[in-house]
């Protein structure tokens, strides 16, 4: 049992810091090869179609809206004026019914409801609202 346990508290401690910052380049002198970004998500509008259906609750199954809960998206000039990392900081933060832009009166919960999207899952819904005219 000692054993499992000092395990336990050394596995604790190896996951508890802080990443390091990403290194931009190689130190002077140091001849390091420089560290690659990562890539910026691709959306998948047929993934993002399925999980879409967790929005059709307020956007309707066919992402025409329902009157006084979610907006028509085919077409939408405010999703079309944001870039995909715009529109995916926007489904992460979502709209209270409070803000002034927001125009239904109705709040648009971060994630659309479901916190267990991941940025992946927003990308491909971004990607799939992309595809609607």
């Amino acid at each position: 049992m000692p054993a499992a346990l000092l395990a336990l508290a050394f596995v604790a401690a190896a996951c508890g810091g802080p990443e390091p910052a990403p290194s931009t380049g190689p130190s002077e002198g140091s001849g390091a090869a420089p560290v690659q970004q990562a890539a910026a998500l691709e959306g998948d509008p047929e993934h993002g179609a399925e999980i879409f259906m967790t929005c059709a609750g307020c956007h309707g199954q066919d992402a025409r809206g329902i009157q006084g809960l979610g907006k028509d998206l085919h077409s939408n000039a405010f999703i079309a004026a944001m870039s995909d990392d715009e529109a995916v900081d926007f489904l992460k933060t979502g709209r209270p019914a409070t803000h002034e832009l927001n125009t239904t009166g109705v709040d648009m919960p971060p994630k659309g409801g479901n916190p267990a999207y991941s940025d992946q899952d927003l990308y491909d819904i971004v990607a799939y609202m992309r595809t609607l005219d």
